[in-house]
């Protein structure tokens, strides 16, 4: 089951009942002037913390500037269980994001990476038989750009792969995703064979995520 309600997130969860297997995996806008088409992501500092604590509610994983994840710490009053630095080259002063998980716990043995020693003598080994070296805490990929295959006319395109990676390794059933974006998240848990609702204040960015889903 994949959903994508073009509403406004606090009014559907407000009604929606969390069920056992429920996790909020979401990639919330960051308060930093991007340029979405409906949400302004420019609002004060204490309604926009308000906003996340409201909405992702443990357990949940959130994907926020690390200055911004602590805060969001202190307002639901919880310091996350496992935290990983997902880092990239841009020409910008920021080089990396926080992704944190509250109220669960994340297996790392469910994904692998490729070693990052693939010479080592035992790597060889293993990797002539097929076999990946477990996820780190410490995430190298790089942002989507414009001339990227996987770039979709979204200003703040969170990378597949990342989702791939916290869905693959949180324990959950079905995953929800309050600010689905262009339905990176969602298209993850379809990859997992999990079941996943979004909401998405965009009319535009929702017709992205049912193209993207096949749910036209």
């Amino acid at each position: 089951m994949l959903e994508i309600h073009n509403v406004n997130a606090v009014d559907f969860f407000s009604t929606y009942t969390r069920k056992d297997g429920d996790v909020i995996i979401t990639d919330p806008p960051f308060n930093v002037g991007y340029k979405y088409d409906v949400y302004k992501d420019k609002t004060g500092r204490e309604e926009w913390l308000d906003l996340l604590a409201e909405l992702c509610k443990p357990p949940c994983v959130v994907i926020l500037y690390p200055e911004a994840m602590f805060e969001f710490s202190q307002r639901i009053g919880m310091i996350p269980s496992k935290c990983v630095s997902w880092v990239y080259n841009a020409n910008t002063a920021r080089q990396h994001r926080m992704i944190a998980w509250f109220g669960i716990k994340p297996d790392f043995s469910k994904v692998g990476q490729p070693y990052k020693e693939p010479n080592h003598k035992k790597n060889r080994e293993r990797v002539a038989r097929g076999e990946m070296a477990r996820l780190y805490d410490w995430w190298e990929v790089q942002q989507i750009r414009h001339h990227v295959a996987e770039k979709l006319d979204h200003p703040c395109q969170m990378p597949l792969e990342i989702m791939r990676r916290v869905v693959g390794i949180t324990p959950c059933k079905r995953v929800l995703d309050p600010f689905a974006g262009s339905g990176t998240t969602l298209s993850a848990a379809s990859m997992w064979g999990k079941e996943a609702i979004g909401t998405e204040l965009s009319p535009n960015y929702c017709e992205i995520i049912k193209e993207r889903l096949g749910l036209i």
